[in-house]
């Protein structure tokens, strides 16, 4: 595996709250992920994407099939390869062998339920332009929007290839890689047990999830992602978050020039903070060693770099779940 910025600690020397993520993550998914041991860097932001991703894709009576498609699609619409092959291969762990690589191929699934889900997921990456909103369940909602966070984080701190040399593009590979989880696939998970490991549960839970533990884990990810903005100036942030607005998920096609553009105008120790978010939110893999070498001239710890990229994640993920609350529009 390789770490693009930083190679995280050894799992074995966690201490605190990370040796406890790691913990449940043992228990549920067999071990620490490269995922989360990226993020490892800053424990707040470890332990509220922990949290969301469990409550909403591993735990409660919500289809585990319909989750996982639903992981895999938004990977797939933003482009996160590493994150699609991930999930292929869990909806190989299903049983799932003809959807999983239906998914695979971006074509559209057979069965019309899991055709209607696919369909929404992929419109959530720009919710004004096809009106989108939910009318699923908790765990399918959390689902769609952890993923829309993890996938922008990932695809800023990890290589794409899920396993040496992209072996995980065979479909043999991929549905043999499913035999190794299929038993932990299917054992369920006792909803809430995530949340013991947030020291403070943030913000209000959000309208769309009632009273199910993933709107707890969903406040506390956003307030402590929200929390990076600190690291950057009002111009700056009112850069990113007016950008998310108007560009409505859209994948510029020259990132690079495209976020060199929109930061032009900011004052010069402003630029490269805005430049990051702006490319978290929407082309995190173009973040490139240099925008990362100029940002660690003046913030040089791993923790404020995976802070300024939970920020611009959490500012697009936000911009899909603000059109889940109604607005009083038509």
């Amino acid at each position: 595996m390789t770490y693009r910025f930083f190679t995280p600690s050894m799992a074995k020397a966690a201490t605190g709250r990370t040796a406890h993520v790691y913990g449940q993550l043992r228990e549920d998914l067999l071990g620490p992920l490269p995922t989360f041991q990226a993020l490892s860097a800053e424990p707040e932001i470890l332990t509220a994407t922990w949290a969301l991703m469990r409550e909403a894709l591993l735990a409660g009576g919500a289809s585990r099939v319909e989750r996982e498609l639903i992981a895999a699609v938004v990977s797939r619409t933003n482009r996160c390869s590493f994150c699609t092959d991930a999930h292929v291969t869990l909806l190989h762990a299903l049983s799932e062998h003809e959807l999983a690589e239906v998914i695979a191929r971006g074509d559209p699934p057979p069965r019309p339920r899991h055709a209607t889900l696919a369909r929404w997921a992929a419109d959530s990456r720009s919710p004004r332009a096809s009106r989108w909103s939910s009318p699923y369940c908790p765990e399918i909602t959390g689902t769609l929007l952890a993923f829309h966070f993890i996938n922008r984080m990932v695809s800023a701190l990890l290589a794409p290839d899920l396993l040496p040399g992209g072996l995980q593009r065979f479909p043999a590979v991929r549905s043999a890689g499913g035999r190794f989880y299929a038993r932990t696939v299917r054992e369920p998970k006792e909803p809430g047990r995530s949340l013991a490991l947030l020291d403070d549960p943030g913000a209000e839970p959000p309208a769309w999830a009632g009273d199910s533990p993933v709107g707890v884990a969903y406040a506390s990810l956003r307030t402590a992602a929200e929390r990076g903005g600190a690291l950057l100036s009002e111009a700056a942030r009112e850069t990113v978050v007016a950008t998310v607005s108007w560009e409505d998920g859209r994948h510029p096609d020259r990132p690079g020039e495209w976020a060199t553009d929109l930061v032009r105008e900011l004052p010069g120790r402003d630029r490269v903070g805005a430049r990051i978010g702006l490319l978290a939110a929407f082309a995190p893999a173009a973040i490139s060693p240099g925008d990362v070498a100029l940002w660690r001239l003046t913030h040089p710890s791993d923790t404020d770099l995976v802070r300024l990229l939970a920020y611009g994640a959490m500012a697009a993920t936000e911009h899909v779940a603000q059109t889940l609350v109604p607005s009083g529009r038509p």
